[in-house]
């Protein structure tokens, strides 16, 4: 007696997908834990400190201008490589958008002569809302 044996001729091919929500989950997760989420960098200064500050309500409309010890301005992580140029960029901000408030970030050793260049360019911009940041007094 001859046993007769078949031969599958069709094999079903897959990828087995049951665990792909766990595994797109577990990404989503891991890069909204790893993501860092960075601010304008700017220039590192020194603030100089008041005895009487406010915070601003929000920092939607603000753009910022950092003046180092050494005179070197930068606005949003964009180096200012002359005073004049600042007038156009800050025009064109406030063209997109009319709210904006110039955050002033002065290292206390800046030169005055810097700052008072950087408040005509300002205003001749038409920005006339300006912040200046400074440090709370110890004890004060």
């Amino acid at each position: 007696m001859a046993i007769k044996i078949e031969k599958k001729t069709k094999m079903k091919i897959g990828i087995p997908t049951a665990s792909m929500p766990d595994i797109i989950f577990q990404l989503l997760i891991f890069f909204m834990v790893s993501t860092v989420l960075r601010e304008y960098q700017g220039l590192k200064v020194s603030l100089p400190e008041a005895s009487r500050i406010e915070k601003l309500p929000t920092k939607r409309h603000v753009t910022t201008i950092w003046v180092d010890r050494f005179n070197n301005a930068v606005i949003d992580d964009v180096s200012i490589k002359k005073i004049t140029d600042l007038r156009g960029m800050v025009y064109n901000k406030l063209v997109d958008d009319p709210q904006l408030i110039v955050s002033l970030r002065v290292d206390e050793r800046a030169d005055m002569g810097i700052v008072t260049d950087i408040q005509q360019e300002l205003r001749k911009a038409q920005a006339l809302r300006i912040n200046y940041s400074a440090l709370p007094t110890h004890g004060g």
